[in-house]
Parts: structure tokens; sequence; C-alpha cells
């Protein structure tokens, strides 16, 4: 029998998670401002389904991804499980979209009629009762008060419609404002060995108000994985948002790649995948978990062993130097000593 995934709690008295949730931007499909090209949705299915198997017991959506479609294919996929075998929901709210231009970027929304019609909407689309992690996606860029839109979430706890409520990419100052409204469980902010930005300020105030996190990207949206080559960047697809990210433009994508192949030893000591080392490294930090995306049953069983991989100080110190050597990304390069 499989050992069970290790977990840890998100935030104070927030839900036991295992360190590694599944991740559901992917499966939204083609045709939006923020695709990942198309999917097939009996494959997005399989995934989720194979994930539970495998022990994972969340699933982080938004409203967003495919304009409520990824949403929907995460109902789909939970429909028939039994109460004891569903995992925890996640799901975002605050981006309106025009239907009429699908490729144009939403608009930062939360205003408390937006967040509430939305919430209203997820938990039609996901067939839940009460949605377990509800996140306000980005601060709002309509005028609204924070104080406003966050007790709406709150407001929205109360009900029992939402049973925990947090934000994402929201950064300490904000983080600070809305806890001074009613406590803030968790926040989710972009995260890797790329990106450590967050490391530096969000995550340590985290730490220190009881704040859970689950970070986002851990692989760099495909970046560190064993497979990824500079010329797969030519072949995305047209709605694939990634073509438009610097990340994978010269001469961010040569560094990142060669940070990548750096990695390589690491993963042979493991015996994992160099992505499951991506993963792993982000939860060497103060953080609750991290959301990982996979298309397919395979790409699960491609990064889950990370929840489970201890790097030890050589490895930490083996990274910090690939990261100094590559030129790979900014901010902190190694997690603080606990």
């Amino acid at each position: 029998m499989t050992a069970p995934l290790p977990t840890r709690r998100l935030g104070t008295g927030g839900p036991e998670i295992t360190t590694v949730g599944f991740g559901a931007w992917a499966i939204g499909g083609g045709g939006w401002a923020f695709a990942w090209g198309p999917q097939d949705d009996a494959h997005s299915v399989a995934a989720i389904r194979h994930a539970v198997s495998r022990g994972i017991n969340w699933i982080d959506t938004a409203a967003v991804y495919g304009y409520g479609h990824s949403e929907e294919v995460v109902g789909r996929a939970l429909a028939d499980l039994t109460a004891g075998d569903r995992p925890l929901v996640f799901t975002k709210c605050g981006l309106r979209w025009d239907d009429a231009d699908p490729m144009s970027p939403p608009v930062r929304d939360s205003s408390p009629a937006r967040v509430r019609r939305e919430c209203e909407d997820s938990l039609r689309r996901l067939g839940v009762e009460a949605i377990d992690l509800y996140q306000f996606h980005w601060p709002d860029q309509t005028g609204t008060p924070l104080e406003d839109s966050w007790g709406e979430m709150l407001e929205l706890v109360k009900e029992g419609k939402v049973r925990w409520a947090g934000v994402s990419n929201y950064d300490a100052a904000l983080l600070g404002k809305a806890e001074r409204v009613g406590h803030v469980q968790s926040l989710q902010p972009p995260f890797s060995m790329i990106r450590r930005g967050v490391a530096a300020s969000e995550i340590p105030w985290c730490d220190a108000n009881g704040t859970g996190v689950i970070v986002y990207s851990p692989m760099q949206s495909g970046l560190l994985t064993d497979s990824f080559t500079a010329d797969r960047v030519v072949r995305l697809p047209e709605d694939d948002w990634r073509r438009r990210s610097p990340e994978y433009q010269e001469p961010r994508l040569s560094r990142n790649l060669a940070l990548r192949d750096a990695l390589r030893p690491i993963a042979a000591k493991h015996g994992v995948s160099v992505a499951a080392i991506a993963v792993a490294w982000t939860l060497c930090w103060p953080i609750s978990a991290a959301i990982v995306g996979a298309r397919s049953p395979a790409q699960v069983d491609g990064w889950v062993a990370a929840a489970s991989v201890d790097l030890d100080a050589p490895d930490l110190a083996a990274v910090a130097a690939a990261i100094d050597a590559t030129g790979a990304g900014t901010g902190p390069n190694a997690p603080p000593s606990r």
C-alpha cells in the first residue's frame, strides 16, 4: 500500500492539506487570454481522479480559467465520488471577463456585488454546497475599497457559502490591510527557483501572522521539468500565454534551462524527476503546500513524489550555487534555517 502523502495545516485553524495539490489552470482549455492551449476534458477528468487516487486531498481552480470551464470540469470529475473520497476544492474570484472578446485580459474587479455573484456561479459549476477556500485572484483595480471587498468575503464565510477565505497575488502591505478587517487564512503567490521574490517579504509576513501559503507555478509553468526545450517554445499553441512570458524568451530562457539542467544530479540522487525536485525545493520554505498542474495522469505521477522528497543541506546548497551560477531569476536563493 502506498504511504499517505504528508500534510500541513493551512494557516491558523485551517484544514490539513497535502503538501502538493492539483492545479486546474490548464484544464480550462484554450481560447481565452491566459490559456495553455487546447485540452481534452476526458484527460482532465482522468488526471483529477488519478491525483485523488494518489492521495492528493485538494484541488485549486478559478472561475476565470476557461471562463468557468475549469470549474465545470472539476465538478464533473468529483460528481461521482463519495463524500469521504472528495478532496477539498479551492477556487478564486475577482476577475471580470468579456465573453465577446475572450482574448482581452480580464478586469480585476473585487466589488462586493461581483464577489457574491461569482460565488453563486462557482458553487453551481462545482456542484458543491460550500467552497472550502475562496480567494481573491488579484488585487482590485476598479476602486473598490479593500475593506468593502474583504468584508464581503468574510460575510460569505459567516453565511456558510465559504469555509475559509484567502487571497492570491497580494503584497505584504495589502495583506496587512486585509488582516485588520479579518483574518486572512491563506495567500497564494507565485514561487519557484526562478521567481523567488515573495520569499523576501510575503512568506515571512504570512509565517508571522498565522496565514497559510499555497504557492503556484513551482515548476515555473513547465520550465523546471525534465523534458522542456527551447524548441518547444516555438511549438506552443498560439493561445498559450507562455509564448508572451519573458521567462520563455532570451536571455532568460537559456538561464532558466541551465538551472533546470543543474537539478539533474539532485534528482538522480533522490530517484525522482527534476520536476519533483523543483516542487520539493519550494516546500523547504515556511509554506503550507504547492499547487502543481497536470493535464494527464502521467503528469501527476511525474511530480507527486515531491511531497515525500527530503532535500538536505548539501542539496539546498547545490541549488543556491546553481541559481548564482546561471543568473536565473531574482530573490533569496535558500530557505531560512528552521
